[in-house]
């Protein structure tokens, strides 16, 4: 067969239901990993989904321990010849809770659901409908190619993603030979827009924290205590205007990088982002100074309040409250100084007069990037741009954060990320969908990339 013949049968595919067959097995496991109740469905998925169709394609599979006693992993390889190529992919079989009563009427997050170009589903972007895609389009290749690919491909599927990657990390150090690759290829997250093919090189990193005032043991009466007594909201109000502004500006300089690398501009530039490019009007005032909007997205840092609370919200009295807590999250790209991340934050806080602001760092993950110039990501720009007419967009990090740095740091491997998904489908949210355009879209550029990668050698 041919390359245009793979494409026509993995359309097909798609055009015969079979694609719809699968997901909607598969969207109908409920492996929420945030719930423990459904910890069996995690294994399930993997088993009883994953595995079989990895094993019609000629992998051999086994179960990895996951040491952190966390959601289980699986192990997939399909060696043709050890001097060809070898690509690790990956894909999460876990979802984020489906929240069933929130979604509309109709809808249920455990039953796939077309309505027009939408398929809804909780999983359906993030992340079962994605690697479907690209598990689908490595069977049509193997097929196409009379049961050859022209390279080797070794597949790691988690069930914690939406948790964290418990024991992720430590199973790659621990398996580093096992994983052994010379690129990584896989999708999650969205593409820039639903009407640009993306390619992410990796992402930007995250910090979470909370900053915490703590005055005393229980609330005292506003009139008769107020104007002598501190007040612990006002306190911790003051000290997060300390460190960003109201329009968005971090002013700890030390959460911030130092600058954005002209390759990192280039690459940011190109995407061409304005206000209505992501589907959602934009703040133009919001953000970082003297920097597009774009490049605020991309290249530059964020530091989010994502909860505050003092006193009863639900129900509040007149009286001061005892303490008060924020919870807070640094979104931030490579060259950010975040393993020091506690001590900048207290010199800052110190220095501005808040000595009495506790600081809990929670979990971090950090950031990567791959050189937009890079041999795998010229192969993958090309290969695109013959199977579509779309202007490709190449982003040099995700604006959100991926355990890429797993793959990248831990594994050393160049990493490329093409995502099925747009930035306007639900995910983590009630009523999660993909559209059948962009699931036409990725069965014919991952038919198109495996086809090429199998000519590499």
């Amino acid at each position: 067969m041919s390359k245009h013949q793979a494409l026509a049968s993995v359309r097909q595919y798609l055009s015969d239901g079979h694609f719809e067959a699968d997901l909607r097995r598969r969207i109908a496991i409920q492996s929420e990993s945030q719930d423990p109740a459904k910890a069996e469905q995690l294994g399930r998925y993997l088993h009883e989904e994953i595995e079989p169709a990895l094993v019609r394609m000629g992998f051999q599979c086994q179960s990895l321990e996951n040491p952190k006693g966390a959601g289980p992993l699986l192990f997939a390889s399909r060696t043709e010849d050890a001097h060809l190529p070898t690509v690790l992919t990956y894909g999460h079989g876990d979802v984020v809770l489906g929240y069933d009563e929130q979604w509309r009427e109709g809808l249920s997050p455990w039953e796939l659901t077309i309505e027009g170009d939408r398929w809804y589903g909780r999983g359906t972007a993030d992340n079962k409908g994605q690697h479907s895609i690209n598990l689908t389009a490595l069977e049509q290749v193997i097929n196409a190619r009379g049961g050859r690919l022209g390279f080797n491909v070794k597949v790691i599927f988690e069930t914690g993603e939406e948790c964290g990657s418990p024991g992720l990390r430590e199973v790659c150090q621990a398996h580093r030979d096992l994983l052994a690759a010379d690129v990584f290829i896989a999708s999650d997250g969205p593409r820039l827009n639903d009407s640009r093919p993306t390619i992410f090189l990796g992402s930007r990193g995250s910090a979470l924290f909370s900053l915490e005032v703590r005055a005393r043991d229980k609330g005292l009466h506003s009139g008769n205590w107020g104007g002598v007594m501190s007040n612990p909201a006002v306190v911790l109000s003051n000290a997060l205007a300390s460190l960003v502004d109201q329009t968005g500006r971090i002013l700890c300089l030390g959460l911030v990088p130092s600058s954005i690398p002209d390759s990192v501009r280039e690459a940011i530039h190109d995407l061409g982002i304005d206000q209505h490019s992501l589907g959602l009007t934009l703040d133009t005032h919001w953000g970082e100074p003297g920097l597009t909007l774009g490049e605020k997205l991309f290249g530059w840092n964020t530091l989010e309040i994502l909860a505050f609370t003092a006193g009863n919200p639900n129900k509040p009295v007149n009286a001061i409250p005892p303490s008060a807590v924020a919870y807070c999250q640094l979104r931030f790209v490579v060259g950010t100084d975040w393993q020091n991340l506690e001590s900048l934050l207290r010199h800052h806080l110190d220095a501005e007069g808040f000595q009495h602001v506790k600081i809990v760092i929670d979990r971090c993950t950090p950031a990567t990037r791959l050189d937009p110039d890079n041999k795998w990501v010229r192969f993958a720009k090309t290969s695109i741009a013959e199977t579509t007419p779309r202007k490709i967009a190449v982003l040099p990090n995700l604006a959100g954060t991926l355990p890429n740095d797993i793959f990248s740091d831990v594994l050393g491997l160049p990493t490329l990320w093409i995502p099925h998904s747009y930035p306007g489908c639900s995910q983590h949210a009630p009523d999660e969908h993909i559209l059948e355009s962009l699931i036409l879209e990725g069965l014919e550029v991952m038919t198109a990339l495996f086809w090429d990668l199998g000519n590499v050698a």
